[in-house]
């Protein structure tokens, strides 16, 4: 099969076309014929060598798929209700720059109704951790109110509609006023332009002084101790990455006075039996939401995957160049042919 190698660890240009042995699906896994595949941050950590796959992982980057089952467990498909020939999207972890993916059965869900393979490859990966930190870390209940830092990210998109749709309040923060025009388009109810505003005394102001009830953060370093302070009562930071860096000083005072929960994770190395449980969960509270057309994938630009430009050895290595430039909102998708 055709896939992208990462042939040094270094900048967007060790992205390269390779031939690699077709993977063969275990027990309770299937084999994708992948369509689409979904860029994320974590790619490009792991394209510098700061990121390594977990035991047992395709050296491959690639965290989520779009395809057609090829191939696999039929005992377990067949309880999953999945058959060869269904179009399914699924979180891996790694692999999923290549034609053909494995991916655990339980970690696949059908296609929604009335998307492309381009949508749906754009799902798993943000839509897992979203709903894994915000609704399941963070708690995000009714009638509450989320900060999302990045807002106009892949993450950050998926955060706000489903927030939303959830039926909290949202402010989002975002690098530009084209970003945060964007974010509220897709249902915040309010965005910072943190380049022009201080993101904390902004949100005081827009909340009367009370503060949020759930931070998604994905900065770190010294966002902490402003997010920490702009916490309500029984609050809740959730952090997701570092970007701003792992050192952080905060008031443990205000933690213990407020009764806030700091709290954080990582998911690529999780069991499958826990991103299982995160995939039924979408497919029982989110998927409707998707075939309404309540919440929706934001694509901002796909690539075909091999073919090379711009002075680059890829598609994915254009994908790369672009997403650490942060001119997209939304997702970065790559094809593979038949999407």
């Amino acid at each position: 099969m055709k896939c992208i190698a990462i042939d040094a660890f270094g900048g967007p240009q060790v992205l390269v076309p390779a031939q690699r042995e077709r993977p063969v699906a275990g027990a309770g896994e299937v084999l994708i014929a992948v369509a689409a595949s979904g860029v994320n941050r974590p790619d490009v950590f792991q394209r510098k060598g700061n990121y390594a796959p977990p035991p047992g992982a395709s050296d491959l980057p690639g965290l989520e798929v779009a395809g057609r089952i090829a191939d696999g467990d039929a005992q377990a498909m067949a309880e999953a209700g999945l058959a060869p020939g269904d179009r399914v999207c699924a979180l891996v972890a790694g692999g999923g720059y290549a034609e053909y993916c494995v991916a655990p059965v339980a970690q696949c869900l059908p296609v929604p109704a009335g998307l492309s393979d381009v949508e749906a490859a754009a799902l798993p990966e943000t839509f897992f951790t979203v709903w894994s930190n915000v609704f399941d870390r963070g708690r995000l209940q009714p009638g509450e109110t989320l900060l999302v830092q990045g807002g106009s990210s892949g993450i950050g998109v998926a955060a706000i509609q489903l927030a939303r749709a959830a039926g909290a309040t949202v402010i989002a923060t975002a690098g530009s006023e084209a970003k945060c025009a964007a974010c509220v388009a897709l249902g915040a109810d309010h965005a910072i332009n943190y380049k022009e505003a201080d993101f904390a005394e902004a949100v005081r102001e827009l909340t009367d002084g009370r503060g949020v009830d759930v931070v998604l953060d994905m900065v770190a370093g010294d966002y902490v101790k402003r997010e920490v302070e702009l916490l309500a009562e029984d609050g809740r930071l959730v952090i997701i990455a570092l970007l701003g860096g792992a050192r952080a000083e905060f008031n443990a005072g205000l933690v213990m006075r407020r009764r806030l929960i700091i709290t954080g994770s990582t998911l690529r190395a999780r069991p499958v039996a826990f991103k299982g449980a995160i995939a039924r969960a979408l497919r029982e509270r989110v998927w409707p939401w998707l075939e309404a057309g309540t919440v929706r994938p934001v694509i901002h630009q796909t690539f075909d995957a091999l073919q090379p430009g711009e002075g680059l050895p890829s598609g994915a290595a254009r994908a790369h160049a672009l997403m650490e430039s942060s001119r997209h909102i939304g997702k970065i998708v790559l094809t593979w042919g038949a999407a």
